[in-house]
């Protein structure tokens, strides 16, 4: 399962209040060509080949290409760079003006730290990237994004006290629905899910005006199925994707279907003709939010998400999962009635 585990947060998303400008490319002439064939790659989904130039475009720029650093951390972690990655982070730090960019700079180390982390499994990076929370928290003390991580490094130490009170002052700086705010308040109530293979937060209104909100369905499982009206595998797989909507009517399960199509009417019409009575998302293609988040490089591919929000499963392709889900389903059935008795 390539993502389940890593992305805990977004690497590259920083307070509004440290990140308003445009971040700067390079300025030698060959480090804004390999620069500019690094973006191309990144169109046509060469992902490696991308990384490999933004690297290169460093590089010709005497390593001062802000633009190149932060492409070599989030593309580093994507792919597990941790190398390059760091490399990068080290530069951002080092060549900081200001207390701004020294606080964006200690978080960006502090997030490879993190992921790095979690793929490997080892305390003395968690630590150390706690260590980096705390510098860019102590430059720049409005910089809520960097204590929800350091509230994460925390919870993987299993400091769970520390790590509840940077939950709580997060919940503070966060104004009411703000999505890393409801994921927060879920880490206060169960810190150990804070250091779980959570499914990253995210809201979208379907096709039908419906607003579905991750942390709001708690309680229930959710098959997360990516897909579009274009994709053959995926219209094959419909039948069953409709038999599982019709066996789990009724049960704790939500089917959530995310479109890759770009023609909205296309993708409309597709819905109606073929009664998927589920909830609907049209994303826009691999490089829209949704898809993004999770990840999603081909279709069609479920995520399979247990009642606490947790990744229990991924699948390419059109799978056998009803073994599983009903297995959850049964799980979140019991959830629900313990949480009747105790109130």
């Amino acid at each position: 399962m390539r993502y389940l585990g890593l992305v805990l947060v977004p690497a590259l998303i920083v307070s509004s209040s440290l990140a308003q400008e445009k971040t700067q490319g390079p300025t030698n002439e060959k480090a804004q060509k390999t620069y500019k064939q690094a973006s191309e790659y990144l169109q046509r989904h060469m992902t490696q080949s991308a990384l490999d130039a933004f690297k290169k475009a460093d590089k010709q720029d005497g390593g001062h290409c802000l633009a190149c650093q932060k492409a070599m951390i989030e593309y580093g972690i994507l792919l597990r760079d941790w190398k390059t990655a760091e490399t990068a982070a080290r530069e951002m730090i080092e060549q900081a003006q200001g207390a701004r960019e020294a606080a964006i700079a200690h978080f960006e180390y502090g997030m490879v730290l993190l992921n790095q982390g979690v793929d490997k499994h080892k305390d003395e990076l968690f630590s150390r990237a706690h260590d980096e929370m705390t510098k860019a928290v102590a430059t720049a003390a409005n910089f809520p994004e960097a204590i929800f991580a350091d509230g994460q490094a925390l919870a993987y130490l299993k400091q769970d006290a520390a790590a509840k009170a940077q939950f709580e002052q997060f919940v503070k700086m966060k104004p009411v629905g703000d999505r890393g705010r409801q994921r927060a308040l879920r880490y206060l109530k169960r810190p150990e899910l804070a250091r779980a293979r959570m499914a990253p937060p995210f809201e979208i209104t379907s096709s039908d005006g419906q607003r579905v909100s991750l942390d709001d369905l708690q309680g229930k499982v959710v098959l997360l199925d990516f897909w579009a009206t274009w994709c053959a595998p995926c219209r094959a797989a419909l039948p069953h994707m409709r038999e599982i909507a019709k066996k789990f009517d009724g049960q704790p399960l939500v089917i959530l279907s995310v479109s890759l199509d770009d023609d909205e009417q296309k993708w409309k019409d597709f819905i109606v003709k073929n009664g998927m009575t589920w909830p609907q998302y049209r994303d826009g293609g691999f490089s829209g939010p949704i898809a993004a988040m999770f990840g999603v490089k081909a279709i069609p591919h479920t995520f399979t998400i247990d009642a606490d929000g947790v990744l229990q499963d991924e699948q390419i392709g059109d799978a056998s999962i009803e073994g599983k889900l009903k297995k959850l389903a049964s799980q979140a059935r019991e959830l629900q009635a313990a949480q009747k008795l105790s109130q």
